[in-house]
């Protein structure tokens, strides 16, 4: 049996078993009064950023401490200074390769607080940065909005509000997973079946959802006004030495690269990956996708590798491989875990490899992780029907 129950372990890894890995609680909408300067700056970015004025008015932020700040509010103070940051950044003709310490300081003091790099990342950009309009409705498209912007409008809105909407269905699945391997150490072949299946239906409905993305987001405008900002300052052409954090110490003057905020930084897949038994961690892919844990959050990542420690899935299918049901959950789950991941490389081809780049600060041929993206998932997509159990469909 384990050590712990799978609700024990999700609680502790404040994981919700209806929300997944989203917030327990909605994310702070504002921070104290003494944080007004930058909530105002937040408001005017759009403005600012379409005027061309956004530096000189980050310039002059005052330099704030965050010390008496709470965890839910330090989420929403890494919010702002990431964008603030990115804003500062990208916000010009050519990336700026400083940040003023007004932000630079904050950032850092903020991010080693929540276990995170200063940089944009999917926690801050997704898990964090959205409302419900009707607050006793779901967390669903329809009903949720955006806290943060760029530019703004409703495709830059769309791009994150379907990934919001995927972690807040993956929940179900994630609690199904942990359950499954629950049922696995008991011995439990019917119940391994069952939360399986549970698993397999959470894939298809994050499938469903994934694909709206069509519904109101752009790939021109996707890559002309929303993909820029998103950028890190790893493996990037137009930052070759990384950005500089001044007033930072323990930098000191020496550029800093970090990897950009992308959908690979969602804990989902990488859970249901280690559930299922599914490693890739011997690729080249692979290998990035473990680095880039180090920007989700500390317990989010923690429970991706206790889910590899206890017991495996994937081995107690093989050995019960005569149990029809058993396959064909376990393989709905694979079916699903590929067909994702080829939906994410259509778009990938279509929102960015399908347009015509317009600097060398926001490539066609790099994923904004930092990676050449399409030849990798493209490999993972073929890869994946490996783990299959049963005769594949396709």
């Amino acid at each position: 049996m384990q050590n712990e129950t799978a609700s024990d372990l999700l609680a502790r890894h404040g994981v919700d078993t209806e929300r997944g890995f989203l917030p327990t609680e909605d994310p702070v909408r504002r921070l104290p009064e003494a944080y007004q300067a930058w909530e105002d700056l937040a408001v005017e970015l759009p403005k600012l950023l379409s005027a061309g004025r956004v530096h000189e008015w980050i310039e002059r932020l005052p330099e704030l401490d965050i010390a008496d700040l709470d965890r839910n509010e330090l989420n929403r103070a890494m919010l702002l200074l990431s964008y603030l940051g990115h804003a500062y950044v990208f916000g010009g003709e050519e990336p700026r390769h400083r940040l003023p310490a007004c932000v630079a300081k904050p950032w850092y003091e903020t991010a080693t607080k929540l276990g995170r790099p200063p940089v944009l990342s999917y926690a801050s950009h997704a898990l964090y940065n959205w409302r419900r309009l009707d607050p006793d409705g779901p967390i669903a498209l329809g009903n949720i909005v955006r806290l943060e912007n760029f530019r703004g409008g409703l495709d830059e809105d769309w791009f994150v509000l379907v990934h919001v909407a995927i972690e807040a269905s993956a929940g179900p699945g994630i609690c199904a997973a942990a359950l499954a391997q629950d049922a696995a150490a008991a011995g439990d072949v019917a119940a391994v079946a069952t939360h399986l299946d549970t698993v397999g239906q959470t894939l298809e409905n994050m499938i469903a959802i994934l694909r709206r993305m069509p519904e109101k987001c752009d790939p021109y405008v996707y890559y002309h006004r929303v993909r820029q900002f998103i950028f890190g300052w790893m493996d990037n052409p137009g930052l070759p030495d990384g950005v500089v954090y001044e007033g930072v110490t323990a930098y000191g003057d020496q550029g800093q690269k970090f990897r950009g905020e992308t959908g690979a930084q969602s804990s989902i897949i990488p859970a249901l990956d280690a559930v299922l038994g599914m490693d890739y961690s011997q690729d080249t892919l692979g290998a990035h996708l473990i680095q880039l844990r180090d920007y989700m959050p500390p317990s989010h990542r923690a429970l991706i590798e206790e889910f590899g420690k206890r017991t495996s899935v994937r081995t107690f299918v093989l050995e019960h491989a005569d149990d029809a049901a058993l396959v064909a959950a376990y393989d709905r789950c694979i079916e699903g875990a590929t067909e994702f991941r080829r939906q994410h490389m259509e778009y990938a081809g279509t929102y960015i490899r399908g347009q015509q780049q317009n600097s060398s600060a926001n490539p066609v041929e790099t994923g904004t992780g930092g990676t050449p993206f399409m030849r990798y998932l493209a490999q993972h997509v073929t890869d994946a029907h490996q783990y299959l159990v049963g005769p594949s469909t396709n």
